[in-house]
């Protein structure tokens, strides 16, 4: 495994330049990696340096960065060419959610890279004990699970699969502090990882309130966006249950946690959608209505929004609280 005293010398690569490949592109450029980023689809050079210089212009105007794109994509090489990545000492793929797909990337990537290059996966849905058992060497590869838009969440999962060398795991957790993260450490493979598996139990209940009529979509998202989009920006839920009572949870868990939705089945409100060609505001249609130019303001004010909540999140990092006792001292 090859490290470096000065992280930001460490030569990344990127496998994929879809919207997620493109911000963590962005994101390790921020952090001064030089990086290979390589489209196994020719369609996506077509858009991707435009995408990760505009990612840049709009970070410069929000302060995140203080420096024009030039600078940071002067450290850029974006190519077909897996022959490029024989240098690199980290390669982070994210392409389609397709299990065949990813052995073939992988045959490619493991002919190229030295037998130290740590290799991961961006996938937020398939085992990477599984994926691992894809690779000639299963030991040092993991997943690493961002969240969008990669270049200003606090997010990222590092995940171990079942043949992960957790030395190799811990490493990576240490390097993404130096990407701007709050990293979690996920030291078993599980499928859906931490956050997917908490919030598609969610998902689930809550299109089952309105599959049953106890509310309409409106009235679910307004309750997320007013409760728990108030207090999980400063803590998760354990130290929110620390915050206001646990002895009341545990009195409601007893009652209410029966009553609450187990089906294995998709629900029939997003199964619906789907099945009528919804994708959410990329096409206009999903569990809101949306006109065209609304779906699009959407985008606009999301974009927005991650700037700002950023902006906030900093002011309380994880360890807000130590960080006031040592004022004190």
């Amino acid at each position: 495994m090859k490290t470096n005293s000065n992280p930001s010398e460490l030569p990344v690569a990127v496998i994929g330049l879809g919207l997620m490949g493109c911000g963590i592109t962005t994101c390790l450029l921020m952090a001064g990696h030089p990086v290979v980023a390589v489209a196994p689809i020719e369609a996506d050079l077509e858009h991707a340096e435009d995408r990760i210089r505009q990612q840049f212009q709009k970070s410069l105007e929000e302060n995140l960065v203080d420096k024009e794109p030039d600078f940071y994509m002067k450290n850029l090489t974006i190519t077909t060419d897996y022959n490029k990545l024989a240098p690199v000492a980290l390669v982070i793929e994210c392409i389609i959610e397709n299990t065949e797909i990813k052995k073939q990337v992988y045959g490619k990537i493991e002919s190229v890279i030295s037998k130290d290059c740590l290799l991961t996966s961006n996938t937020s849905a398939i085992p990477i004990s599984l994926l691992q058992s894809m690779t000639k060497h299963p030991d040092r590869f993991f997943g690493l699970h961002w969240a969008e838009p990669c270049y200003t969440t606090r997010f990222l999962e590092v995940i171990c699969g079942k043949e992960s060398d957790v030395s190799k795991g811990e490493y990576l957790y240490d390097l993404s502090h130096h990407w701007g993260k709050e990293p979690t450490l996920v030291r078993k493979d599980i499928r859906g990882f931490i956050t997917n598996r908490l919030m598609y139990a969610t998902y689930r209940e809550a299109c089952w309130l309105v599959e049953n009529g106890y509310a309409t979509v409106e009235d679910v998202d307004r309750a997320c966006r007013n409760n728990a989009g108030y207090w999980m920006t400063l803590c998760g839920v354990f130290r929110w249950m620390d915050l206001t009572g646990v002895q009341a949870y545990h009195t409601v868990m007893k009652d209410l946690l029966p009553t609450l939705n187990n089906s294995t089945e998709i629900p029939k409100l997003i199964d619906d959608i789907v099945k009528d060609g919804g994708k959410g505001v990329s096409n206009a249609k999903g569990f809101h209505e949306y006109t065209p130019e609304e779906a699009e303001l959407w985008e606009e004010t999301f974009r927005e929004f991650a700037y700002d909540i950023r902006r906030l999140a900093l002011k309380y990092p994880a360890d807000v609280v130590k960080q006031k006792l040592k004022k004190k001292e």
